[in-house]
């Protein structure tokens, strides 16, 4: 036997070592090509979900492309929070990488839908005074992520309104008892220190406007703030027509408040802390615990005036208020 010529049975080995390094490979890349599975709860549709939108646009940022690494389940409350606990149970079932909930109001369902999946919420709520986490810095558990709210913005926002309406004397607060934040109280700090009547009218569903406004106008209010909600959000128009109705000027927060016709908005940069959601996402897919990520608070706040609102009102709008603001409306 020629010793130089392989034996068939190493012959064969070769043959199954060579077919095994090339299918390697193409195994490592099928296995690093598994896609991210992000399930998504929302209080409203997707198509009238800005957040959705951002939080999209933040996981393109960071590399996800959706049909190929990254694979999102989407549940629909279209309003309505009756149906928010089966969606968020639903999405726990599928045991995603992740969960993220877009609003105050599915927060809690998709915390209580497991313990083993984790969450990333994005809310105007306060976190800890909603039972969320135990801590902004320290969130523990299996939930963390981003919130609209800090300790002040309630009683800025009366600022910049007393600013641009020099004469306010009595502004009614509009907001929702069951949304836990910190907004109103701060807001009536603020108007005890500015001289102002500051009035509660609550909402906690959309038959409750009507009457809400009309108390705000039996006690002679000048003006309306609306603490953002996803219920405020999503009765928006009707909210603005009311006051209209009434010749009440209105500020709000975060949202579309100002394009929509009140005079002034102000609130937090949305489509940035939105990506700061999808970045927290894109660290629990690469391995870190949610209880190590401290929940993030706005950092970055967008003052919107609109000159269209004031002029119709015969206001003036102090110059000093207008330089500062991120955007006029002509």
């Amino acid at each position: 036997m020629d010793r130089g010529a392989p034996t068939r049975r190493a012959w064969l080995g070769l043959v199954a070592g060579a077919a095994g390094a090339l299918a390697a490979p193409r195994l490592a890349r099928a296995q690093a090509r598994r896609a991210a599975q992000v399930g998504v709860l929302l209080y409203g549709t997707p198509v009238g979900d800005t957040q959705l939108a951002g939080l999209r646009h933040g996981l393109r940022e960071l590399g996800y492309v959706e049909g190929d690494s990254l694979a999102l389940e989407l549940r629909s409350a279209a309003g309505r929070p009756e149906r928010l606990r089966d969606l968020a149970a639903d999405l726990a079932r599928l045991r995603p990488d992740v969960i993220v909930a877009l609003g105050s109001e599915a927060a809690p369902f998709a915390r209580q839908a497991s313990s083993a999946v984790p969450v990333v919420i994005v809310t105007s709520a306060d976190p800890v005074e909603a039972g969320l986490v135990a801590s902004l810095t320290r969130p523990g558990g299996h939930v963390t992520g981003v919130t609209f709210t800090t300790a002040d913005i309630g009683g800025k926002r009366l600022q910049l309104l007393r600013e641009a309406m020099p004469r306010l004397t009595r502004v009614a607060v509009l907001w929702n008892p069951d949304h836990p934040d910190g907004e109103f109280r701060d807001t009536q700090t603020t108007g005890r220190a500015l001289g102002l009547s500051v009035q509660s009218v609550e909402a906690r569903g959309a038959e409750d406007f009507d009457g809400a406004l009309e108390e705000a106008v039996r006690d002679k209010a000048e003006a309306l703030i609306v603490v953002s909600s996803r219920l405020m959000t999503l009765q928006q128009e009707r909210i603005m027509g009311l006051a209209g109705r009434y010749r009440m000027m209105v500020a709000g927060g975060w949202g579309p408040w100002a394009e929509a016709g009140a005079l002034l908005a102000y609130g937090a940069d949305l489509d940035l802390i939105v990506r700061r959601a999808a970045n927290l996402v894109d660290r629990i897919l690469r391995g870190t615990r949610p209880a190590d990520l401290p929940v993030e608070q706005p950092t970055r706040f967008r003052l919107i005036v609109n000159l269209r609102t004031a002029r119709t009102f015969g206001l003036a709008v102090p110059q000093a208020l207008l330089v500062r603001a991120d955007k006029v409306i002509k």
